[in-house]
């Protein structure tokens, strides 16, 4: 009998994550995959145009650090090119700048790219919390109260999308304001499907997200929010989810670095992306905590 119970336990620790009953009666306890903010709350702790600013600005130094590697979308975009041209002359205080390749540019990690961008170094390593398993730290740097410190990555299912076998198992499957799922778990098969999904919208040279945060190596080197432990009685909160919609009018030339695909190719709303905003200053060393159920009013 006792070993009955512990294989329905078993089965509906993996089958729960899917069944919204239980997601509204759970509400109170700490599960990564739980977070209730009601409907008439307002999610920011920042404005939209302060978060937009913040990618468009890391997106850029990456896009022109990667320089050399944009000769086929740059080809494309003429007007573009030049922009970049103008930025990469004036970052690097050159007089001379040659075509597509821009030749003696020294080329940063993207690590080494978000410190010089934003004064800061987030990584991944063993949590402090025990029994925890990763977490996410300031590795270098500063960060004050009110920035972009990490971002939510994986495929963004809207309501009544099936997500049943992606679900199994799964504790990185964060749960939207408005019902929409993003599936940030980096293996098994939500891997698979993240993949598929980002090279079916593949546009020629055009890549509408970045696929790299499944691996060890990730481009855009914000794409970690996933790892971000809940807060504890010892550790308190020092970040807070804040829900963003991709404007339309978000540079094509820069998606790439966009850790989040659609998993429907027809919809027509705009991308969910989820930043991590940090609630105080953060100081080198320190790991990010959050609060599942921060409510920003």
């Amino acid at each position: 009998e006792a070993a009955m119970l512990q294989e329905l336990r078993r089965r509906w620790r993996s089958y729960r994550y899917r069944f919204v009953p239980w997601l509204a009666l759970n509400l109170r306890r700490q599960r990564r995959t739980l977070r209730y903010v009601p409907e008439s709350s307002q999610d920011k702790l920042i404005a939209d145009e302060d978060v937009f600013e913040t990618l468009l600005k890391t997106f850029k130094a990456l896009f022109i650090n990667d320089f050399s590697r944009q000769a086929d979308i740059l080809a494309l975009l003429p007007e573009v090119k030049c922009q970049y041209l103008e930025l990469l002359t004036v970052e690097q205080k050159c007089s001379k700048v040659n075509s597509c390749n821009y030749q003696g540019q020294h080329v940063f990690t993207p690590e080494e790219v978000l410190f010089n961008t934003l004064g800061f170094i987030v990584s991944r390593d063993q949590s402090s919390l025990v029994s925890a398993g990763t977490g996410v730290f300031v590795t270098k740097g500063f960060v004050p109260k009110g920035t972009v410190v990490s971002m939510y990555p994986g495929t963004v299912y809207r309501k009544h999308e099936p997500i049943f076998f992606q679900s199994l198992g799964n504790p990185f499957i964060f749960r939207c304001i408005d019902g929409v799922l993003i599936d940030g778990n980096d293996k098994g098969l939500s891997r698979s499907v993240y993949r598929s999904c980002s090279r079916r919208d593949q546009l020629g040279p055009f890549q509408m997200s970045d696929e790299s945060w499944l691996t060890a190596s990730p481009q855009n080197p914000l794409a970690v929010g996933q790892y971000v432990n809940n807060c504890s009685h010892e550790k308190a909160a020092n970040v807070c989810y804040q829900e963003f919609d991709v404007p339309g009018h978000f540079p094509v030339e820069l998606k790439q670095y966009l850790p989040n695909i659609v998993y429907s190719h027809d919809t027509e709303s705009h991308l969910r992306c989820v930043v991590l905003v940090t609630l105080r200053d953060i100081k080198q060393g320190e790991e990010l905590f959050s609060n599942y159920y921060t409510v920003v009013s």
